[in-house]
């Protein structure tokens, strides 16, 4: 990755899918609390078994989709780190907006 605009393209998709997996992240973390709460209120109005055991399956789903995109983000976050680490060590790059940008994403994906 000699040129410039290469270097470029790659920092911004890969800055962009870092957000955008941190933002799925998130959204199945609220998913699976908002399955636990019905799960919750299945179990202390009494429910029929089958409810329960259907919003069981849902909110096991849930945590498992938390898992793998953890486990994408994860890679997504060191793909990343290790293009950054690259560029920064290039003069050419030192103040560089799709750099700044990566990093951006790397401190919000890291938090």
């Amino acid at each position: 990755m000699s040129d410039k605009p290469a270097v470029h393209r790659q920092l911004k998709i890969k800055s962009g899918v870092t957000k955008r997996l941190l933002k799925e992240h998130i959204l199945y973390a609220k998913e699976a609390e908002e399955q636990q709460r019905t799960l919750d209120k299945l179990i202390a109005n009494n429910t029929e078994e089958w409810d329960v055991k259907n919003a069981r399956r849902v909110l096991e789903e849930s945590h498992r989709m938390i898992k793998d995109s953890d486990n994408r983000l994860g890679k997504a976050v060191q793909d990343l780190r290790e293009l950054v680490l690259t560029v920064k060590s290039r003069t050419e790059f030192a103040e560089d907006v799709e750099l700044l940008h990566a990093e951006e994403a790397l401190e919000e994906a890291s938090v």
